[in-house]
């Protein structure tokens, strides 16, 4: 069975906290993300997923002054790249969230998997 280094991305969309949601937003489009780490240097501090992007939205709040670290998923769930991707992909479903930060042994951000990543992979074929 693969693990998360197996399948993981690790060119990793990454912002810093203070970053506009609007401009986090933007990129994510071009990017087709469904995610944005927030980082200071190699630490991970939060994920500004779609949902949170869409919370954001509905408060009213203008999203051109307000930071991603206002909306991110403090302290996010992560995993080590030497789990098992069945693994992940329980913890995400159990969970409820479609993407899980993959960190090193001292904390820093190597990766991120997708529960599309996982799924993927599971069915034998990967997603571009």
């Amino acid at each position: 069975m693969p693990t998360l280094a197996d399948i993981m991305t690790k060119d990793v969309f990454t912002t810093p906290p203070a970053t506009p949601v609007s401009e986090v937003a933007a990129s994510m489009v071009r990017g087709r993300f469904g995610s944005a780490m927030v980082t200071q240097g190699p630490m991970l501090l939060g994920i500004l997923t779609e949902r949170d992007v869409l919370r954001a939205a509905a408060s009213g709040k203008d999203l051109t002054s307000s930071a991603a670290s206002e909306w991110m998923t403090r302290d996010p769930e992560t995993a080590e790249p030497g789990m098992d991707a069945e693994e992940a992909a329980a913890l995400m479903l159990s969970k409820g969230f479609r993407h899980l930060p993959v960190c090193d042994e001292a904390g820093a951000l190597a990766g991120v998997v997708s529960l599309r990543d996982v799924l993927s992979m599971r069915i034998g074929r990967r997603v571009p």
